[in-house]
């Protein structure tokens, strides 16, 4: 399996798509490309945990990671995304260091957190394994979504936390948010303006992109965590252009 966190934490370029379809056939044709991640979409796909598992499985197969995106902040959520066996999660609407404690408090188990310890499940290969806690708090994925304006007003204070690996920069939601365009030079400063704080602190940072010339452009402005279009939206494109 491809260490996605130690690409990560060396800053180096990595790519990925959102899937919210709820098929493992299609997660591991994705996957079969090479990607070096898919993000399984349970905030905005109609996915259960037994479909996430089966699409993280099938990803791997291909040495793809899987990331779960949970739909909201809660400690279930949280706990079944981790023991499904994936290599992190990511969080949406993380607007300050509250909302970042208790995703921590979540995710980590003691002393970290207080996550709780099954070794029973697809995380510990169902058997108990020798430093797995310690193991598993230092190699599961931590990402959080920055997309609304309370967000992009504490981001300095939020990348301050050494345990994030990435903050992904939601352009969608916040240009609701900032009630503007998605084209709007407003939300490009922002976006410039979040990047450069993020990589400041050794963090990686995402965002979507969808062709060509806006990959160029995340690029230049250090955008590392580089996740390209929705499966759905892919798939469609490609069969309208055909009509």
């Amino acid at each position: 399996m491809i260490d996605l966190k130690k690409k990560l934490k060396k800053g180096q370029d990595v790519y990925g798509t959102w899937c919210t379809i709820p098929s493992p056939e299609v997660s591991n044709i994705i996957s079969n490309t090479g990607l070096d991640f898919i993000i399984v979409d349970m905030e905005h796909g109609i996915m259960d945990y037994k479909i996430a598992q089966l699409m993280t499985i099938s990803a791997q197969s291909n040495n793809c990671s899987s990331i779960i995106r949970i739909p909201y902040i809660d400690e279930s959520n949280i706990l079944k995304s981790y023991e499904i066996g994936s290599n992190g999660i990511i969080v949406p609407h993380v607007k300050n260091n509250e909302d970042l404690n208790n995703i921590l408090k979540y995710s980590k188990y003691p002393p970290k957190g207080n996550k709780g310890y099954s070794p029973y499940t697809r995380a510990s290969n169902y058997h108990v394994q020798k430093d797995y806690l310690k193991k598993s708090n230092k190699n599961q994925i931590l990402s959080i979504i920055i997309e609304d304006k309370e967000g992009l007003d504490n981001i300095e204070d939020i990348v301050k936390n050494n345990e994030i690996d990435i903050v992904y920069i939601g352009t969608y939601d916040l240009s609701v948010s900032l009630n503007c365009d998605i084209n709007d030079i407003k939300l490009k400063n922002e976006l410039e303006r979040c990047v450069k704080i993020i990589r400041k602190n050794k963090i990686s940072a995402g965002s979507l992109y969808h062709d060509d010339k806006e990959l160029r452009y995340f690029k230049k402005i250090g955008i590392n965590f580089l996740v390209y279009g929705v499966d759905s939206k892919i798939i469609y494109d490609n069969y309208k252009s055909l009509i």
